[in-house]
């Protein structure tokens, strides 16, 4: 018998696969050799844990949303990215992503509007042929010192920004997507500890951690995977061009409750997107990753 037991495909979570033979073993913590079926302790490919994969990202021109098409590009994926009307940086970020030998598609316009959502999946899949992977990663975010000086304008704007644009993609997209696609949106730390300055934000952000629940339960039968990650302070260009200059010397430190005393970068959460993204984590979904600095939220 082979000293390993493995497996260079995704696991079959099939639920007629699940069953084991009856056994019973008379000593604790048990010994795995005599188990049958053995345990799968490797699985899946060491590199290139997206290979031939296609993934769309919002916010794909900047920030997170960069450094995570940058670690996908590294892994064998395609990608498409969607910004709003930042073209030099969506450039920039295209020149890169070519540089690493991978493939990328530009999609600028507002996510607001449905027919755009429906427009970037469909050129997706034309480019690509398939669409496995799709990142719900932008978001608008304005500070307002009272929930009095929030305008029902901006109420409505941010939250067709943030969580209405999430359901048109998902809902232009799914029908794309097969078994073991995957489905990533990005919340806060805000939803889980607050934030009195933006308060129609966290609400948003909120609203997508119950969406990332509740959609996970939905597709598990069809073996789609929806998860999330909850970044804390990041220094990405939604920063600067939401706080006050001096407010901006001081972001990620004490003044902001981060143990760890300091401002994440985006490469530093990009990270959890592979992992999601990618069949090292397929027993997960409905879940949530926090990469915030060393803050403790209840997930």
């Amino acid at each position: 018998m082979s000293q390993y037991h493995s497996c260079d495909k995704r696991i079959n979570c099939d639920k007629d696969n699940t069953a084991f033979p009856p056994q019973h073993q008379d000593r604790q913590p048990g010994l795995e050799y005599i188990m049958n079926p053995r345990p799968i302790s490797e699985c899946g490919k060491t590199h290139r844990k997206l290979q031939d994969k296609t993934a769309l990202i919002t916010g794909g021109d900047s920030g997170i949303g960069r450094a995570v098409a940058y670690d996908f590009v590294k892994e064998g994926a395609n990608v498409a990215l969607v910004y709003y009307d930042e073209e030099k940086d969506a450039m920039e970020t295209a020149k890169r992503i070519e540089q690493l030998g991978g493939k990328s598609l530009l999609l600028c316009g507002d996510l607001k509007d449905p027919a755009f959502a429906k427009y970037c999946v469909d050129k997706t899949v034309e480019c690509f042929g398939t669409l496995d992977i799709l990142v719900n990663n932008h978001a608008v975010q304005f500070i307002q010192r009272s929930i009095m000086d929030i305008s029902h304008e901006q109420l409505e704007f941010t939250f067709k920004n943030n969580v209405f644009s999430f359901f048109y993609l998902i809902q232009y997209a799914l029908p794309c997507m097969k078994r073991g696609g995957s489905i990533i949106n990005t919340t806060s730390v805000t939803a889980y500890e607050g934030n009195k300055d933006l308060i129609d934000y966290s609400s948003t952000k909120g609203a997508i951690v119950a969406l990332t629940r509740s959609l996970s339960l939905s597709l598990a039968e069809k073996g789609i995977r929806v998860n999330g990650v909850a970044p804390g302070p990041i220094w990405t260009p939604l920063i600067p061009a939401s706080y006050s200059a001096k407010e901006v010397a001081t972001f990620g430190q004490k003044t902001s409750h981060v143990p760890m005393d300091r401002a994440g970068q985006p490469c530093e959460v990009s990270p959890c997107y592979v992992f999601l993204a990618s069949d090292d984590s397929s027993y997960m979904t409905g879940q949530v990753l926090h990469p915030n600095g060393g803050t403790i939220v209840g997930s």
